[in-house]
């Protein structure tokens, strides 16, 4: 006999209340002809959970049949395993007790231990289970094509439309990152040869104003050559183009996706599936006399909701500020530290153990979203489990949105511009001055954070992601293997096949609901890091193709050998993450937009290359365009105009020194914004207005130059519609002759 479900409850527990709540629940089973198989060992009991068969001949009756496309189908009841264990779920969930005078569901009797856990059965000694196992959740598979049929015919297909679209996201970054790489080896190539570079390594004689108040010395500007010639790996000719191309690979991606999806559900017979009817169709055989829930909308939980939302995202926003005064206060430390090299490169290692704290939030603010999310989608008391997943999902995703991108935005386009100048620095508490930017630009302190996070998030979250489960599964064969003296009662025990099954189905790691949800998130964050700040760091789609790879497997045996069986869920599409990745899809364009005209310098450098350089008006000379713009685009002030409580230390060498630089666009005399400031500011505004229209119609252009449905998958849907109604009319004219 095939089990269709195992409640697990502990016998240490001796709780007369609890044993009375337990027998209620199973007698409602039995009441229902639920065959119950109960098997004892030692401090658990497990119980096996068998539905009648016709349970799924109602299914298949109110439902016409909707497995018939599914290979591997039990031929007594016409249902696939899957289905089975989905129904099974859903009857076992939606049965009450009335104890202590309230209903209660298998969800409050497991808070209650009344039982343990609930979870089907994985069955990888055979047919489909055995060939997943042994061809695709291994290491050594890790190029081979997916089994999307198989994994959807044994895990469902909610779980094969999320491999199909992460196979589908990792061929398409392919050219990503394949262009990425070549932006980034244009500015290797040009290391060496970057004329802003050049004038920055050879500045002897420029001098800088110091970075903090108390005991930071003057420097001299080609200090940061190497800097320099690292932010022209970034901030390079290209980077305008692979902006463009970011963006209408995002399109591209989207369309051929939503091509692809309707091609596979088309041949699992879900083109024209119904969420609804299939739900209402579970409840009717659960229960024939149910009534449906209604549709309801309450303005005043919106707008709990709304004000909870806008607290959350002040918080995250906070969180993110308080990054920002540490890393304002770690520069300065690291300017007094006694190492050398360390207090030479003050603000890159502020900026990078910044980036470190950053992820540390993450982790940390990644849990409390969640449950926050969770107490907030349950004020909107959502109709169906789909309407709480999309309501749960849209706010966590939301919350991580900003923990994760609230300090990038203002690296990206704060960081340098609201700080001030010097005489009159902005500070925190009045005594920190913010963070400078270095003369060559802003964009490696957001290649940094970018960076650091990425390859913190695809190294240790994918290690814990994965190994957390295999030690406790480890941790727990360990524990529960036969001692010497157990031995001959062992050997008796096996002689039952489905405790031994069961055991070991139990040792695996926990599934919840929101399972999957986890992996879809983890991969859409990482989307989003693909696409949104990929201006200044073109070797993110190249790192998310390396990642996705393993990942692929890692999901795959975290699966099929770490985790108990996920509860398989029908569905015909991603559900509500398509609409995030569309929304993510616009916000990369204006954000790419904003870097290359805000963080980088390429409009700067345009504007002074025709308008104040060597080149301008047309003038033919054998000088680089760029020659002198890094003078240009320094300001001078006078030492005299500092501060009182600025004391900045003078090396030997800067003793007579009486004017420094800054990186700003000011006069002189009074230090008002000079004439190229707003001639710069200007040329940025139109370029993000000139760049945003193209990118948009190119998305537009490219969205209905790829059709969403091919156009034969629409001809065999019309084909099939055809033959049914043909089918149907003969019924109806043998009816009327007879």
């Amino acid at each position: 006999m095939k089990w269709d479900f195992v409640l697990v409850c502990d016998l240490e527990m001796n709780n007369i209340k609890l044993d009375n709540k337990r027998a209620m629940f199973l007698a409602q089973l039995e009441m229902k002809r639920f065959k119950i198989k109960k098997i004892q060992d030692k401090k658990k009991a497990f119980y096996g959970i068998s539905a009648p068969p016709d349970i799924f001949q109602k299914y298949v009756r109110l439902l016409r049949n909707p497995d018939k496309g599914v290979e591997h189908r039990n031929e007594l009841d016409q249902v696939s395993v899957t289905t089975r264990i989905r129904i099974v779920h859903f009857i076992l969930n939606k049965i009450e007790i009335n104890s202590d005078n309230k209903p209660e569901i298998l969800e409050d009797l497991i808070k209650q231990k009344v039982f343990e856990t609930a979870f089907p059965l994985h069955d990888l000694k055979d047919g489909l289970g055995k060939n997943l196992k042994k061809e695709w959740a291994r290491w050594r598979d890790v190029f081979y094509t997916q089994p999307i049929a198989e994994i959807r015919n044994y895990f469902g297909e909610k779980v094969a439309l999320y491999f199909a679209w992460l196979g589908w996201y990792t061929i398409m970054l392919l050219p990503a990152a394949l262009v990425g790489s070549i932006v980034f080896l244009y500015g290797l190539v040009h290391f060496h040869s970057s004329q802003i570079s050049k004038e920055i390594c050879e500045a002897n004689t420029t001098i800088m104003c110091p970075l903090c108040d108390q005991k930071c010395p003057y420097w001299q500007l080609s200090d940061t050559c190497t800097y320099a010639k690292v932010t022209h790996l970034f901030d390079n000719e290209g980077t305008v183009f692979f902006a463009m191309f970011m963006a209408l690979w995002a399109t591209v991606f989207l369309e051929l996706w939503k091509r692809q999806r309707a091609k596979d559900v088309f041949w699992w017979n879900l083109y024209s599936w119904d969420e609804d009817e299939e739900e209402l169709a579970l409840e009717i055989i659960n229960d024939p006399d149910c009534t449906p829930q209604k549709y309801e909308h309450s303005y005043l939980h919106s707008t709990l909701v709304l004000l909870g939302v806008a607290i959350m995202i002040a918080i995250l926003i906070g969180i993110a500020q308080s990054i920002v005064i540490y890393r304002v206060v770690m520069t300065v430390f690291f300017t007094k530290a006694d190492s050398e090299f360390i207090r030479d490169r003050a603000n890159t290692v502020a900026v990078l153990t910044g980036a470190i704290v950053h992820y540390l939030t993450i982790v940390i603010m990644t849990k409390v979203n969640r449950v926050v999310a969770m107490h907030l989608s349950s004020l909107e008391k959502p109709r169906t489990f789909t309407e709480r997943e999309n309501n749960f999902t849209v706010k966590v995703f939301t919350f991580q949105f900003f923990t994760h991108f609230s300090s990038l935005i203002y690296v990206a386009f704060f960081l340098g511009r609201i700080n001030g100048r010097p005489g009159n620095y902005v500070r925190i508490a009045g005594q920190w001055r913010l963070e400078e930017c270095h003369p060559s630009g802003c964009i490696t302190d957001l290649f940094i954070q970018m960076a650091v996070i990425m390859v913190l998030k695809q190294t240790l979250s994918n290690c814990v992601e994965f190994l957390t489960p295999y030690f406790k599964y480890k941790y727990r064969t360990f524990r529960d293997r036969p001692k010497k003296k157990d031995r001959v009662h062992t050997e008796e025990a096996l002689l039952d096949k489905y405790k031994e099954d069961w055991k070991r189905n139990y040792r695996l790691s926990e599934v919840n609901v929101f399972s999957l949800f986890d992996e879809f998130l983890e991969m859409v964050i990482q989307y989003s890091f693909t696409t949104i700040f990929v201006a200044a760091f073109p070797l993110a789609p190249l790192l998310a193709l390396l990642n996705n790879i393993l990942e692929i497997r890692l999901d795959a045996i975290k699966m099929v050998r770490l985790q108990r069986r996920m509860v398989p869920r029908k569905a015909n599409d991603i559900g509500i993450w398509l609409q995030v990745l569309e929304g993510i899809g616009v916000l990369a364009v204006i954000c790419n937009g904003l870097v290359i005209a805000i963080t980088s310098d390429f409009i700067p450098r345009l504007v002074y290359k025709y308008t104040y350089g060597p080149c301008a008006e047309g003038n033919n000379t054998n000088l680089d365009c760029l020659t002198g713009y890094i003078n240009h685009s320094l300001s001078v002030f006078h030492i005299q105009d500092f501060e009182q409580h600025t004391n900045a230390f003078k090396p030997q060498q800067f003793q007579d020194v009486v004017d420094c630089r800054y990186r700003d666009y000011r006069n002189s005399d009074d230090y008002s914004f000079s004439v190229q400031f707003w001639h710069i500011f200007a040329a940025r505004l139109a370029f993000v207005i000139l760049f945003e229209h193209v990118a948009v119609c190119i998305k537009f252009i490219a969205a209905w130059f790829v059709p969403d449905i091919p156009q034969s998958v629409k001809n065999k849907d019309l084909s099939a519609k055809h033959a049914e109604l043909l089918d149907h009319l003969s019924v109806i004219d043998h009816s009327i002759q007879v």
